[in-house]
């Protein structure tokens, strides 16, 4: 089975998952938006698409979650959890796995919270976070971002600032829609593998590994 929605109106849902509506950058008159913006306030709404089990298909999540190689004990920040796709998953790799589900709205973060507490899940802890900052209350040792990139504004800035909240050893995951994906943002606001690790090495970072397996996005790890 294919989620199939128009291109415009499945990117203004997945705003929802991204969670970071971006860093308010000032930028010259005319100039083009270095980031997609979107804001909501419905996580009902959002949830019938974000957690359609369609979406399963070209997400592939257990793989995702598979390829970050993560144990009981470690902290990992999902950015831009929205209504809990990726997070209520992360939490179940272990109990002893702490997750915060970080969201900058807070009707998102409330559902978050109901969420976890009706899957029973006592180890995800809702995060509201700032446009700037996911606001981590300590240094977690995988930060994972998927469909998110797109909507950070200033992205040098917001990743070189987020080192402060990874352990010595934490990793930055990014997942973000290829070029020539089927559904996503419009054009302008899909990057290249290219484009990106030139931003991220900019903050800061190496790429430490790339898979392929996605057949809409990007996955990168970066350290």
């Amino acid at each position: 089975m294919t989620m199939t929605m128009p291109t415009l109106g499945f990117c203004v849902a997945l705003a929802a998952v991204a969670g970071v509506a971006g860093v308010h950058a000032q930028q010259q008159p005319g100039a083009k938006p270095d980031h997609m913006q979107h804001r909501f306030d419905d996580p009902a709404k959002f949830a019938k698409s974000f957690d359609d089990p369609a979406r399963d298909g070209w997400q592939m999540p257990a793989r995702v979650i598979d390829a970050l190689g993560l144990k009981g004990g470690m902290a990992v920040a999902d950015i831009g959890a929205g209504t809990g796709y990726f997070s209520m998953r992360l939490a179940k790799v272990s109990p002893a796995l702490t997750v915060y589900a970080v969201d900058i709205e807070p009707a998102m973060v409330d559902h978050l919270k109901h969420r976890a507490a009706g899957e029973q899940l006592a180890n995800v802890i809702p995060t509201l976070a700032a446009a700037s900052s996911p606001k981590l209350p300590k240094p977690v040792d995988v930060v994972l971002i998927v469909d998110t990139y797109h909507h950070v504004g200033d992205r040098v800035a917001y990743f070189r600032n987020l080192r402060q909240s990874l352990t010595p050893s934490g990793r930055v995951a990014i997942v973000d829609f290829r070029k020539d994906a089927p559904d996503g943002p419009p054009a302008e606001f899909r990057f290249t593998v290219e484009q990106i690790e030139a931003e991220m090495k900019a903050a800061g970072y190496q790429l430490e590994a790339r898979h392929d397996f996605l057949p809409r996005q990007h996955f990168l790890i970066f350290r």
